[in-house]
């Protein structure tokens, strides 16, 4: 008996590496902004960092931020990935997730030019790995609790590489609005 496969047929060819080549170039202009950064250093620290709006973040929650995501929602990836098209297998968290609430407290104390330095390797890795990503795996399926089903590909575009670009947007603005 086959296995029930669970994949949506219709990622556009080459969408993985598009995601690719935009993830870089959002770690691109974050890095760009790190002088600017270093330059008002240090930054106060928000009291609010957990769950809730991120716009009240400073660039040291969001850099935590994006320095602690790239690698979670990646290892997400390979999980749906190892599913092989099979059940969607149940992927994500809520921004309430005690380990990520912990993870931006602790690192959001590091220096900013750490927090870019992970950013950068952790922007190149999950790259390399879209870059390796098939068009059939692309269209694997996950099943997150309040998104519902998502391709690998929706993950990468929404909970990746749109998110980066946003908070690359956030941070230039805090930046201008300190000088």
């Amino acid at each position: 008996m086959l296995a029930e496969r669970h994949v949506c047929e219709t990622p556009a060819m080459g969408v993985m590496t598009g995601l690719a080549d935009r993830l870089e170039q959002a770690a691109v202009a974050m890095t760009k902004l790190g002088p600017a950064i270093a330059a008002r250093e240090p930054w106060p620290l928000t009291a609010t960092y957990g769950p809730g709006p991120e716009s009240e973040w400073g660039p040291r929650e969001v850099l935590a931020h994006v320095a602690e995501m790239l690698p979670y929602w990646l290892g997400e990836i390979e999980r749906i990935v190892d599913a092989r098209g099979g059940k969607p297998p149940a992927f994500g968290r809520l921004e309430d997730d005690p380990i990520r609430v912990q993870v931006i407290g602790r690192d959001r104390t590091f220096p900013a030019r750490e927090l870019l330095s992970r950013i950068d390797v952790e922007a190149r890795r999950t790259a390399a790995r879209f870059r390796a990503t098939s068009d059939a795996e692309a269209g694997y399926l996950g099943r997150h609790v309040t998104r519902g089903d998502l391709t690998i590909a929706d993950i990468a575009e929404r909970l990746v590489v749109g998110h980066v670009e946003g908070h690359v947007t956030q941070l230039g603005d805090l930046v201008a609005a300190a000088q």
